[in-house]
């Protein structure tokens, strides 16, 4: 896989909801919708997150493991 193939692959951005609760020292689990699917990932966050919570990730710490943010509300 080739930089340009990794990049549209990475998870980072995608909106997803929190399936296991993340606590304070994670790591929760959240279900994104990327690459024409819903995928688990290990989740982790600066604060504790709830479950059924909409977040968005931030950052990819690993190919399994993303860091998210609570979703904005409108």
């Amino acid at each position: 896989m080739d930089a340009a193939d990794d990049a549209e692959q990475s998870p980072v951005g995608a909106i997803g909801r929190v399936t296991v609760s993340i606590p304070p020292n994670g790591p929760g689990e959240v279900l994104l919708a990327i690459r024409g699917g819903t995928e688990a990932f290990a989740a982790w966050a600066e604060v504790p997150i709830a479950r059924h919570v909409r977040v968005i990730v931030v950052d990819r710490t690993s190919a399994r493991s993303v860091v998210v943010e609570p979703f904005p509300s409108p």
